[in-house]
């Protein structure tokens, strides 16, 4: 499963994922029954425990589609990092990182020595120790790792960020790079529109692709002819939000409540 998304973003073509707030494997399996590539779990902005990372990554497995599990985690903290790789997801995406040197940080917490310091023990991702060695020896090619761009330090080295051996993709996140534009939530302002395509020449130069979220899934056309390589272009939480007032809507009307 984890190998399979990681050849998928070094295929070069067009990925789609769905995002997923609520702490639900019903949800997360939900969500994964439809033909997106991955699945992205936040636990930067949520409450969602590393346990139940574990209970909703076992439900997209049990999806029995293609889809892999990517954990956006809420910060580029090696504890964590290690803690949500041995869980056995196919990748993680870190919020805030501004540096080349932050990006070889976040490599060498998730490679195993001596590339790197990730702490080894025989968790779930090794089988429980019945495949340990054989795990050990590959895991970095099993998961997919993605720097998030979201700060204007972050745009301004985006390009040697992208260059950092490892890091497999940019997201461009479209909330706090347009707060810090001073354009917050305005997806058609010039200046988000610029750093969105320095984010992508970035991408480009180091041949890794670039993704964000589509707020508003009319956009996701033009993100394609943008650049962007994938897309987050569903969220549990707003399309239950828009279906329950779609529906309410048509109720009222029949009804005149």
């Amino acid at each position: 499963m984890s190998e399979r998304l990681k050849a998928a973003f070094e295929s070069g073509r067009h990925l789609a994922a769905t995002w997923v707030s609520a702490g639900s494997p019903v949800i997360a399996e939900v969500s994964a029954s439809s033909a997106f590539d991955f699945v992205l779990i936040d636990t930067e902005h949520t409450t969602t425990t590393l346990e139940t990372v574990e209970h909703m990554h076992r439900a997209i497995v049990a999806a029995g589609g293609d889809a892999g599990t990517v954990i956006r985690v809420p910060w580029n903290d090696p504890v964590y990092l290690k803690r949500v790789l041995d869980v056995g997801v196919s990748g993680v995406m870190v919020p805030m990182i501004d540096t080349a040197a932050e990006a070889e940080s976040l490599v060498d917490s998730l490679r195993y020595p001596p590339e790197g310091t990730r702490g080894i023990a025989s968790g779930r991702a090794s089988g429980y120790g019945s495949d340990f060695r054989s795990y050990v020896e590959r895991a970095s090619e099993t998961f997919v790792t993605i720097a998030q761009i979201e700060t204007l330090e972050g745009l301004e080295n985006a390009e040697a960020i992208a260059a950092v051996d490892g890091v497999d993709a940019l997201f461009a996140g479209p909330a706090d790079l347009s707060g810090a534009l001073g354009c917050f939530g305005e997806w058609d302002a010039e200046p988000f529109l610029e750093a969105m395509d320095r984010v992508i020449a970035a991408g480009e130069a180091a041949d890794v692709p670039v993704g964000t979220l589509t707020v508003r899934p009319e956009d996701a056309p033009e993100r394609v002819e943008r650049g962007f390589g994938f897309q987050i272009v569903g969220k549990d939480t707003t399309a239950l939000r828009e279906a329950n007032e779609r529906a309410l809507e048509l109720y009222d009307e029949a009804a005149d409540r």
